[in-house]
């Protein structure tokens, strides 16, 4: 049954790296990186790997905003024990869990995306123990089977990599600069708070699509540099994307339905 299973993943990578992008949903380099354009829902997600420090507070938001989130976290991070408890209240909350990379490595060169800066055997090592951080918190592969890339890149090679152990990499959808939520005054790509805040939004009015489909991506943490903290104003970030007609959907039934429209 699961050989059957396995070569049933394959053909359905497959499918998904030779199809262009249609009006629905999005690919990029074989992954999805959009769910349904058609339909007003998006999903939040948060990557993981130093920091932590707005996990409190981001978990008391989508608990009064009724929200499931996705969260991904590398292998270093759910070893923490300083991290533990904020991973095992999101667990209990419901919300969905999965692997950033164990030791967040950059998969290809940033100007020479075709090309690989790992190995087969090292990606898959490296994604594995991954799932094994994640096994003390009742976390497995079969159940937490989304993946998001460290840095947010990759290459079709990682994505059938990943495919091939039964894991589907994603990616988050560019364009509204939420991701810019973890630099710090003294880089050039610096985006205040209210900077990014306002782009989303400008986004939403501009695109032919607003947010629809939409993988939103933020982080948990970031750098002490970093006194301007985005998840401060996660709050009024739902509230106005609430006003404007959308729902929020956790990222595996957003990415489910997409993968499904694509077969």
């Amino acid at each position: 049954m699961k050989t059957v299973r396995t070569w049933l993943l394959l053909i359905l990578s497959v499918l998904i790296m030779c199809t262009p992008s249609t009006q629905r949903w999005m690919v990029d380099h074989g992954a999805v990186i959009r769910g349904d354009r058609t339909k007003k829902k998006l999903a939040l997600i948060f990557t993981g790997g130093d920091f932590a420090d707005g996990g409190p507070h981001i978990h008391r938001v989508l608990d009064q905003k009724n929200i499931k989130a996705g969260f991904f976290f590398t292998g270093d991070f759910y070893r923490d024990p300083a991290k533990g408890d904020l991973i095992r209240s999101l667990i209990r909350a419901g919300h969905y869990l999965g692997p950033h990379s164990d030791k967040h490595l950059l998969y290809a060169p940033w100007h020479n995306r075709d090309s690989s800066l790992v190995t087969e055997a090292v990606f898959k090592a490296d994604l594995l123990a991954n799932y094994q951080a994640m096994e003390p918190f009742g976390l497995k592969k079969d159940s937490a089977s989304f993946f998001i890339p460290p840095y947010e890149w990759y290459n079709r090679q990682h994505v059938l990599w990943a495919r091939q152990l039964g894991i589907t990499l994603f990616n988050f959808t560019p364009g509204a600069s939420s991701n810019a939520d973890y630099t710090t005054p003294d880089m050039q790509n610096y985006r205040s708070s209210q900077a990014i805040y306002d782009a989303i939004l400008t986004y939403e009015q501009n695109d032919a699509y607003g947010l629809n489909g939409f993988i939103l991506l933020l982080h948990i943490g970031t750098d002490p540099a970093r006194t301007d903290k985005f998840y401060f104003r996660l709050a009024d970030l739902i509230d106005a994307l609430r006003q404007r007609g959308y729902h929020f959907q956790r990222i595996d039934a957003l990415l489910q339905q997409s993968i499904k429209q694509s077969s």
